[in-house]
């Protein structure tokens, strides 16, 4: 009974990091751009056009690394006009990530339509043109060992590429803001770039790389909900996940770590939907469907309220940087 019970636990974990890898990927993305002090409520944009940059391109030409590359160079396309607005011309950085979101949200049923006929929605993908599960090493023999064989079979090994990618992504955040000369830099861009001005380097360059680096993270979130997790484009599949992604990243108070476990909390409440149907609760009775469901968002809007405790953003976020002469 306890390794039936540890192997149901170890596949609800599989599930969960499965479905949090596109908040992974947007949480990562979002903290660089923010942490330079551009906010970015245009994660939700840039995530929906990479998913139909990837699906289109896979269609079109059958493989899933090419539908990948076009939904970086999308979403990086999204982030440098964003960046264009924000950074150079000084504009409004929420009216600018809700004009990107705008703008996702009709060109990828508008082209579409034009290139597949489909109502917005691209040809399915065949499982040669998807990113397939990756069986590690010794994963079938050891399946059957106590207590370690789930974890290496079921949580551990099975995934696709970008969801290790994601999981790498998290380490590799940390290190790059925090250990690096240029994420010190990054950092003090979004705390003090007059400092930075002073010191000789560009401010807008360094924003600018910023956003960059959000862009190709939003591509790759995009790609694996319609190449990896999915099997083709459907119109607003992204639903909500940029926003979401966003909430963990407030929540974690912009640092990778406690970024990871909200965006962790999300996927367990969107795995947990489907085993908890049908389940009922002493004094409640049986939970419905729709609960479940609505629940991450709803802990979303809990999160951005601020009702789990201050979080403080980067001085400068938001702030336009007008160069003393």
């Amino acid at each position: 009974m306890a390794t039936e019970a540890w192997l149901d636990a170890m596949q609800i974990l599989a599930s969960m990091l499965r479905l949090a890898t596109p908040l992974i990927f947007c949480a990562m993305a979002g903290m660089f751009s923010e942490r330079a002090g551009v906010v970015d409520i245009g994660l939700e944009g840039k995530l929906l056009m990479g998913a139909f940059a990837a699906a289109a391109v896979t269609s079109l030409t059958g493989t899933p690394w090419a539908g990948l590359a076009a939904a970086i160079g999308a979403s990086v396309a999204l982030a440098l006009v964003h960046g264009f607005a924000c950074i150079t011309h000084r504009g409004d950085h929420i009216v600018s990530g809700v004009a990107i979101n705008i703008l996702a949200s009709g060109l990828t049923v508008v082209i579409g339509i034009a290139l597949f006929t489909q109502g917005g929605q691209t040809p399915p993908l065949s499982r040669e043109e998807r990113f397939g599960p990756i069986t590690l090493p010794f994963a079938d023999r050891l399946a059957d060992v106590p207590w370690f064989g789930p974890f290496y079979a079921e949580l551990l090994s099975g995934h696709n590429l970008l969801v290790y990618a994601a999981t790498l992504a998290v380490p590799l955040s940390a290190l790059i803001l925090f250990s690096t000369t240029f994420g010190l830099r990054l950092r003090a861009v979004g705390e003090a770039p007059e400092a930075v001005d002073s010191a000789g380097y560009s401010v807008a360059w360094l924003r600018y790389r910023a956003v960059i680096i959000t862009g190709i993270l939003c591509g790759m979130a995009g790609a694996y909900l319609s190449t990896a997790h999915g099997g083709g484009f459907v119109r607003e599949m992204s639903a909500g996940k940029g926003y979401i992604a966003l909430a963990a990243l407030i929540f974690g108070k912009w640092r990778p770590v406690p970024t990871l476990f909200a965006c962790l909390l999300f996927g367990v409440l969107e795995s947990s939907a489907a085993r908890m149907s049908g389940v009922s609760l002493p004094l409640v009775g049986q939970i419905p469907i729709e609960v479940i469901l609505v629940a991450p968002y709803v802990l979303t809007v809990i999160l951005l309220a601020g009702f789990f405790g201050r979080a403080i953003p980067p001085r400068a976020l938001g702030v336009p940087y007008m160069k003393e002469r």
